[in-house]
C-alpha cells in the first residue's frame, strides 16, 4: 500500500534553530511527527519554503524523511505575517515537483493557515485529500491581538474555507475544539482531537545537582524556569513581574531561555530591552538570568535543574513546554488557557493560574517552592502523565487512524466513482448495441427519405425540448455547413429553435405548446420533412407540430426513446431507442443524428454534380408517398393518408 505522504509548512522548517520570534513548537511538531510516521513505514516529504539561497532543495533529514525547500518569495528569512503572497507560487512549485514523482502521495497533511491554503489548492487542482492543524486560528488570535495582529486581513476567511474543504481538521486540545466549533461552527464530525507530544528519549529526569553544576546555576537557590519564544503572548513579563510579590525573592532565580541568538544580546533585542526594562523598575533584575537561545540537546538540562517550570501566555492553542518540563520530573504553572489547561492536571502535576495576573502566580510559585513533598508528589504525576498519554510515538498512531480513515474513505470513493464510471460505459455500450439491431433498417428508409427531399427541392425542418432542442440545432448546423462530405452545397435545414425572438414573444404572449406548429405552418410545404427529436415522444408542442405537418403534406420523421409515447402514432418514420434511461436516449439520439447526416451526404456524393437549382424545383407528388415505418416495421395507412391530402 502506498504510505508516502507530503507535510507542508511554509514557516516551520525541522531544520530551524528553535527559539527565535517564528521558531517554536511547529517546529517541533512537524519534525516529530515524520520522525514517528516513518517508524510506522510512511514516506515523508516536508515542504518547507526556501529561507536561504544555499539550502538545497532536498534534504535526506532522517530515514524515509525528506524535507524540500520550496521556492516562493526571496530566499531569506521574512517574518511569516508577510509570506501568504508568495502562497500561489508554492502551490506552483508542489505541483511541479509532484509530476515528477513515480509515485503520488496518499495525503497532504498542512500545517498552519497559509499551508492549509496550499493545500486546499493542490486538491482541488489534483484531488488529493488533505488534513489540517491550524497550530492557531486568526479569530483567537484578533480576540487577543486586535490591532497589534499584523496578519493579512484575509486569514480568517481562508481558514473558514480550508476549514469546509479539508477531509479533516486536527484539534490539538479540546479549547482548540471548542474554538473551531464556536467560531468557525465546523462541525465535530470533521475535527478529530490529537494532542501534541515529547519524546521520551530527548526529554527525561536528570539529576539536578548534576544539572545545576553542568549549566553553572546555583546550587541551592529556588530556581524558575521560563523557555519559550521572546514574543509578548508568551507572558514573559507576567512571570518577572510575580517576583515582586514573593517573600523570599532574594533566594529565588528565574531563569529565561529563548531568543534569536545564543547569547542574550539585552540591548540589541527590543523585547529582551522591554523584559529587562522592566525587571529593574521592579527591583527585581539581580534575580533573572537570560541565557538565550538553547539547542534541543541542552533543554532537558535546564528543565531538570529548575524546580518549577512557568508557563503564562495570554493564549496557547497547545504549548509543547509544559509537557517536556513535566517529562523531566519538573512541576508546571501554566495558564489556563488552551492546550496548557489540558496537559497540566492541576493539583497533581502543577497549578493553573489566569492569565496576565502575576500576583495569582506569585502565590502558587510560594507554595509550591516551599512545599518540597508537594514537588515530588508532581513530579511522580507528571512523569506518569506524560508518559501514558502524550509521546509523539503514541501521537503518530492516532494520526495514522486518521489518514487511514480519509484515504481508505477516498480510494472508496474513487473506486465507487470509478465503477460508476465503467457501469456508465457498459450500459452505453449495451444500448448502442441493440439500437443498431432495431434501427439499422428505419435509419436507411430515414437517411434516403432525407435525401430525396434536399433532391427534389424540399426541405427539413427539426425541432426538441431541452437536450434535444441543441440536438436539433446540431443537425441544422451539420446539414446547413457540412459533415464530412467537402465542398457540397449549403441544405435547407431550420431548426425551430434558431429564432429567439419569435420563440420568447410567443411563449409570452400566447403560450408553448403550439410554438413549434405556427413555424411548419409558416414554412412548410408539401414534401418537405419535419424531423422531432423528443425522449418521451409526449410533449405537446412536439405532436401540435405534427399534427400541423400532416395538415400540410409533409413527412414526419422522429428520434424517439422509451415506448415513443403519442409521437410514434403520428410519425410516418419512427426511429425509437430501446431504453429507458434518458441520457442513453440522448447519447444514441446524437449518434443517430450524426448517421442521417452521414447517410445523406452518402446519397448526395453518389450522384453527379448537384448544382443550387437541383434543389429548388417542386417536388413530384410521388416521391411525398412514404410508407409508415415504426424501427423497420411498415404501417400502411399513411400511403392513402398522403393521397387524400396531395388529391
Amino acid at each position: 500500500m502506498n504510505k508516502t505522504i507530503a507535510l507542508i509548512s511554509e514557516h516551520a522548517s525541522p531544520l530551524a534553530t528553535l527559539g527565535g520570534v517564528d521558531s517554536g513548537g511547529q517546529n517541533i511538531y512537524v519534525g516529530e511527527l515524520a520522525r514517528q510516521l516513518a517508524s510506522l513505514g510512511y514516506q515523508v516529504d516536508i515542504f518547507t519554503r526556501r529561507d536561504n539561497e544555499k539550502l538545497p532543495i532536498e534534504v535526506q533529514w532522517l530515514p524515509g524523511v525528506r524535507v524540500i525547500h520550496v521556492d516562493a518569495g526571496p530566499a531569506k528569512q521574512l517574518p511569516k505575517e508577510a509570506l501568504f503572497p508568495f502562497m500561489d507560487a508554492f502551490v506552483a512549485f508542489m505541483e511541479m515537483y509532484m509530476a515528477r514523482l513515480s509515485e503520488p502521495y496518499r495525503l497532504l497533511h498542512a500545517n498552519f493557515w497559509m499551508s492549509g491554503y496550499v493545500a486546499m489548492k493542490l486538491k482541488e487542482r489534483l484531488g488529493i485529500p488533505f488534513v489540517i492543524t491550524f497550530h492557531a486560528l486568526g479569530k483567537v488570535r484578533l480576540m487577543h491581538q486586535g490591532d497589534a495582529d499584523r496578519f493579512p486581513k484575509e486569514r480568517c476567511e481562508v481558514e473558514l474555507k480550508t476549514m469546509e474543504k479539508a477531509d479533516a481538521i486536527i484539534a490539538e486540545c479540546p479549547q482548540d475544539q471548542a474554538d473551531l466549533e464556536q467560531f468557525y461552527h465546523i462541525g465535530n464530525g470533521k475535527i478529530r482531537m490529537i494532542p501534541c507530544g515529547f519524546s521520551p528519549h530527548e526529554f527525561h529526569p536528570i539529576d539536578k545537582a548534576y544539572a545545576r553544576m553542568l549549566l553553572d546555576l546555583h546550587p541551592t537557590r529556588k530556581i524558575i524556569l521560563q523557555l519559550g519564544r521572546m514574543v509578548p503572548r508568551k507572558g514573559v513579563d507576567n512571570v518577572i513581574q510575580s517576583l515582586a510579590y514573593l517573600s523570599d525573592r532574594y533566594d529565588t532565580q528565574l531563569v529565561i531561555v529563548g531568543g534569536e541568538q545564543d547569547k542574550a544580546n539585552l540591548t540589541a533585542d527590543p523585547e529582551y530591552q522591554r523584559l529587562m526594562e522592566l525587571a529593574t523598575s521592579l527591583g527585581v533584575a539581580n534575580a533573572i538570568s537570560f541565557e538565550g537561545r538553547k539547542s534541543r540537546e541542552q533543554l532537558k538540562y535546564f528543565y531538570s535543574a529548575a524546580d518549577v517550570f512557568v508557563s503564562t501566555p495570554w493564549y496557547e492553542p497547545f504549548g509543547i513546554t509544559p509537557l517536556e518540563a513535566m517529562a523531566c520530573g519538573t512541576p508546571v504553572i501554566g495558564a489556563k488557557v488552551g492546550g496548557i489547561q489540558y496537559s497540566v492536571a492541576h493539583g497533581k502535576t502543577g497549578f493553573l493560574v489566569p492569565p496576565k495576573d502575576p500576583e495569582a502566580l506569585a502565590h502558587k510559585l510560594e507554595f509550591l517552592l516551599t512545599h518540597e513533598d508537594l514537588r515530588v508528589y508532581m513530579r511522580r504525576n507528571g512523569l506518569r502523565r506524560v508518559n501514558e498519554y502524550f509521546t509523539w510515538e503514541k501521537v503518530a498512531l492516532q494520526m495514522d487512524e486518521v489518514y487511514r480513515s480519509i484515504t481508505d474513505r477516498h480510494n472508496g470513493l474513487v473506486n465507487h466513482d470509478r465503477q460508476v464510471i465503467l457501469d456508465a460505459f457498459e450500459d452505453a455500450a449495451s444500448v448502442f448495441r441493440r439500437s443498431g439491431s432495431a434501427l439499422a433498417d428505419t435509419l436507411l428508409t430515414a437517411g434516403e427519405t432525407l435525401a430525396d427531399t434536399f433532391l427534389n427541392g424540399g426541405k427539413v425542418l427539426v425541432c426538441g425540448n431541452g437536450g434535444s432542442a441543441a440536438e436539433s440545432l446540431h443537425f441544422s448546423a451539420e446539414l446547413l455547413g457540412r459533415f464530412e462530405l467537402p465542398n457540397r452545397v449549403g441544405l435547407p435545414v431550420i431548426s425551430l429553435m434558431a429564432d429567439t425572438a419569435m420563440l420568447t414573444a410567443w411563449s409570452n404572449d400566447i403560450g408553448f405548446d403550439d410554438i413549434f406548429a405556427r413555424q411548419v405552418e409558416a414554412y412548410g410545404r408539401p414534401g418537405d420533412v419535419l424531423l422531432c427529436l423528443s425522449t418521451s415522444g409526449n410533449s405537446k408542442n412536439i405532436l401540435q407540430a405534427m399534427d400541423k405537418a400532416k395538415q400540410l403534406g409533409m413527412v414526419c420523421v422522429t428520434i424517439l426513446g422509451k415506448d415513443g409515447g403519442m409521437a410514434v402514432t403520428k410519425g410516418d418514420i419512427n426511429l425509437v431507442v430501446p431504453s429507458e434511461n434518458t441520457q442513453r436516449i440522448q447519447e444514441v439520439h446524437l449518434h443517430v443524428i450524426h448517421l442521417l447526416c452521414s447517410l445523406v451526404e452518402r446519397k448526395l456524393a453518389d450522384l453527379p454534380e448537384i448544382g443550387q437549382a437541383a434543389l429548388n424545383y417542386p417536388p413530384p407528388v410521388g416521391s411525398l408517398v412514404t410508407p409508415h415505418q415504426h424501427n423497420g416495421k411498415t404501417n400502411g395507412h399513411h400511403v392513402g393518408q398522403k393521397s387524400s391530402i396531395l388529391g
